[in-house]
């Protein structure tokens, strides 16, 4: 017996604009934490919520992927069956529910695809007419917590590294101009700058 019916949403609804954390982000965070707990207990309304919250940005993950609406469809199916499995194991300190569910769909579609062994081409006259611009409230949920997860990563880093790394990326000044600024050679600069990247690299890497 399927766990859940219902057919995908067929028009995004709109949100705020990317990386504008909200109250009603929040609220939709915790509500999708408590339907994930929820069908952690083996409870099917949960489970049900965890679809109605997900599906839109899940089955586009998917499908840009798989890179066909069946498949898509066939591969989000299984990303269900696995949550329905695994989400007694999710633990929200660990990662935010959204991320989390992400990076189910995307191994299960990269699994699809490894086992087709080569994409299949489509016709220019197939491809999907082009979705609603404005972000779904599970996108604008992943796009603030990796801006979170930036921002906590950079803040263990050296005090020199995690000031030239966000001088250098988000103020746009050069690896010359900052060495010049601190009065270091160009050279201890950019190792600064390498050194930092490699340890912000680990930390986002991590709980993923």
């Amino acid at each position: 017996m399927a766990l859940w019916s219902g057919s995908l949403p067929a028009t995004p609804r709109a949100g705020r604009p990317r990386g504008v954390t909200s109250p009603a982000t929040a609220e939709a965070r915790a509500r999708l934490v408590d339907a994930l707990i929820r069908t952690g207990a083996e409870d099917r309304a949960a489970f049900r919520e965890v679809y109605k919250l997900t599906s839109a940005k899940l089955f586009g993950i998917c499908l840009r992927i798989c890179g066909d609406r069946q498949a898509a469809e066939d591969v989000l199916h299984d990303v269900y069956l696995t949550i329905w499995k695994r989400a007694g194991a999710f633990d929200p300190g660990r990662a935010s529910p959204i991320s989390w569910l992400a990076t189910i769909a995307r191994n299960r579609a990269i699994d699809w695809q490894r086992a087709q062994g080569t994409r299949r081409a489509q016709p220019i006259d197939a491809a999907l007419p082009l979705p609603d611009p404005a972000p779904l409230a599970s996108d604008t949920m992943l796009a603030a917590d990796e801006e979170h997860r930036l921002h906590g990563c950079l803040e263990t880093l050296e005090e020199r590294q995690r000031a030239a790394i966000r001088t250098a990326f988000f103020d746009g000044v050069t690896y010359a101009e900052l060495a010049e600024r601190l009065g270091v050679p160009l050279g201890t600069m950019k190792s600064w700058v390498r050194r930092g990247l490699a340890r912000l690299k680990e930390c986002l890497g991590r709980d993923r």
